[in-house]
């Protein structure tokens, strides 16, 4: 069964992805994967009891701390339309990864930000 238009991954940004690892984990029992490359860290955590999964990435200073999750839809670009459409803004546009995993962070009109994507296509699609 697809998922669509559901809050199903969360995403924290650190200039201290070590300290947010320890704590998530000492207070959660959460378990982390690292999956950056490049000298970029992304530390993923897998889904538990029910809840979903997310991922912690450092941010070396390009970005401010934050927590963001992230709702999975059919259309990142049309998503986006709606969005603006609606008094939203875009914060970051429509960009796919390597993988085909196609994301953008939007902000509604009250000024929370939050993201979209769609995951990358099955294999064999």
């Amino acid at each position: 069964m697809t998922v669509s238009n559901g809050v199903t991954w969360f995403e924290i940004g650190t200039e201290r992805p070590d300290e947010a690892q320890r704590f998530y984990g000492d207070v959660f029992g959460w378990r982390f994967t690292e999956e950056g490359g490049g000298g970029a860290t992304y530390r993923t955590t897998e889904a538990a009891d029910g809840g979903i999964g997310g991922a912690i990435r450092g941010t070396d200073g390009a970005a401010s701390t934050y927590a963001i999750f992230y709702v999975q839809v059919t259309d990142v670009e049309a998503t986006c339309r709606r969005v603006e459409a609606a008094g939203g803004a875009v914060v970051v546009p429509a960009k796919t990864n390597p993988n085909g995993l196609t994301s953008a962070h939007l902000r509604d009109p009250a000024g929370n930000r939050f993201g979209v994507f769609t995951p990358p296509p099955a294999p064999g699609a």
